[in-house]
């Protein structure tokens, strides 16, 4: 069998009326923005379905851009994956150690995959669609600092714990109802005094 008779039996055509595929993220969910510490041992597993794809790409890149406006590639291979690949692990620390010139911001990062067409590729039946709907964000968490060892809250204020006290609250209460009982006697005796 010749090469040409062998690619053309594999052909599959694409009818006009085909919608353009699709990429439906699975993991993580996106109901909200989910949040991934850059920590050792800490791999972020992205995950989709494809619908709608009738060709099959030879390859998928997957990136992650930053509010910063740095883009990084996701996965262990450059963010070049497999065409059928539907997940791609990313070791963030791992990222991070071997990319020390431009480390993981603590922001939040657009999740971009397109196929063999590039990034912008025009709409077409039964082609796969660049994804960038999903969004996440990298932290790196703080060395734990024992109280004994002098930790302090920087964002609490002393005062402030003497207002949220309910006996504070009923103090307040009390004196404005007092004032406003004195102001409400004062005016109604002055009123009846002028009579």
């Amino acid at each position: 069998m010749s090469q040409t008779a062998a690619s053309s039996s594999s052909f599959r055509p694409i009818p006009l009326t085909a919608a353009a595929g699709g990429l439906t993220i699975t993991k993580p969910q996106q109901t909200a923005t989910s949040f991934f510490k850059i920590a050792s041992g800490e791999v972020i597993t992205f995950a989709w379905n494809m619908t709608s794809v009738l060709a099959t790409p030879t390859h998928l890149t997957v990136s992650a851009v930053c509010d910063n406006g740095n883009t990084y590639a996701v996965g262990p291979t450059d963010g070049i994956i497999p065409g059928t690949a539907t997940e791609v692990l990313w070791d963030i620390y791992s990222y991070q150690m071997h990319n020390p010139n431009k480390p993981l911001a603590q922001a939040t990062y657009t999740l971009n995959i397109w196929d063999d067409r590039g990034p912008g590729a025009a709409l077409r039946g039964g082609y796969l669609q660049q994804n960038s709907e999903l969004h996440f964000a990298l932290y790196t968490p703080q060395a734990y600092t024992p109280i004994a060892s002098g930790w302090t809250c920087s964002t609490c204020n002393g005062a402030m714990s003497y207002a949220a006290h309910p006996a504070f609250i009923s103090l307040i209460i009390t004196f404005f109802i007092i004032f406003f009982s004195g102001f409400h006697l004062l005016r109604t005796s002055s009123r009846s005094s002028q009579n």
